[in-house]
């Protein structure tokens, strides 16, 4: 199934087409990068200014695909298309796209309001996230992927629930599919204690015994990934601990060709893509392409 790229009109940044390539080039499949330009407003008889309008539309649409292909085709060894549609919603014509060659994937880039290597959540993209049934990957800001780049290692953040044993095997089916190791990764934030060590270490107890249990369940995640064939070269584990979201996520390392896997919120009654309070703030903090799956 192709991977869908939106590509932005005359944006500077083009991360999300690399990354949408640096996937693609993993699992075997092609690209298919669109700009939405705005609609047309439907007239019985259109006027002088509106039939201006839809010529800049066309023009600016075709001048949009025909840069997404000038960048795609330096990843010549991945299959691609660039095209563009007019619609009143950015998100919904880009999930009516994905909808309509079947694609696996929506990948989007960051906003310019964070710092290059960060992730940033604009309008569109957290609309697209409330509405979307596939996977959204959301490129860093400036991310940049070069030829024959591919992904070489999944993080996936694991709770011990039921929702994350789920996005486990999906992520494990992925990863043997792509010839990527897996790293489990637990995230376990100690906040700032209530009340003062010399009267009560109880807080110092509960986080104790919390990442203990996650190693334990962490544990049960290695030997079911040791059963699908997983090996110690293949799989890590790890319990990322920190005052703050951004220092667990400081004390792992990072690499170029990782990706970090969220699940959205298990109790959220819809189907759909939805940020739970964890998956966001690890999304905020992530260093690398994160893919959010419902």
């Amino acid at each position: 199934m192709p991977v869908l790229v939106g590509y932005s009109p005359h944006k500077e940044d083009l991360g999300a087409l690399d990354l949408a390539c640096q996937l693609a080039r993993s699992d075997g499949e092609s690209v298919h990068a669109v700009s939405v330009l705005p609609q047309v407003w439907p007239t019985v008889v259109a006027g002088h200014t509106d039939r201006e309008f839809e010529a800049w539309v066309t023009e600016t649409g075709a001048g949009c695909a025909a840069e997404a292909a000038a960048h795609l085709g330096v990843h010549d060894d991945v299959p691609f298309e660039a095209s563009w549609v007019s619609g009143r919603s950015v998100p919904q014509a880009l999930l009516d796209r994905a909808a309509a060659i079947g694609a696996e994937l929506v990948v989007v880039g960051s906003g310019d309001d964070v710092a290059h290597g960060q992730i940033g959540i604009t309008s569109k993209t957290d609309r697209l996230l409330h509405s979307s049934d596939v996977p959204i990957v959301i490129a860093p800001r400036g991310y940049q992927a070069g030829p024959g780049a591919t992904i070489t290692r999944i993080t996936v953040a694991f709770r011990g629930d039921d929702a994350t044993w789920s996005l486990l095997d999906n992520v494990a089916r992925i990863a043997r599919r792509t010839r990527a190791s897996t790293r489990v990764v637990t995230f376990a934030i100690r906040s700032r204690p209530m009340y003062p060590r010399r009267v009560s270490g109880a807080e110092d107890m509960v986080h104790e015994a919390w990442v203990q249990q996650a190693r334990e369940e962490q544990a049960e995640a290695a030997a079911h990934l040791r059963s699908l064939g997983f090996t110690d070269d293949t799989l890590t584990l790890a319990v990322a601990e920190g005052r703050s979201w951004g220092g667990a996520m400081d004390s792992l390392d990072w690499e170029r060709g990782d990706v970090l896997v969220v699940g959205s919120s298990s109790t959220h009654r819809l189907s759909q893509v939805f940020l739970g309070s964890s998956a966001a703030k690890i999304l905020r903090h992530s260093p690398v392409p994160v893919v959010v799956v419902r």
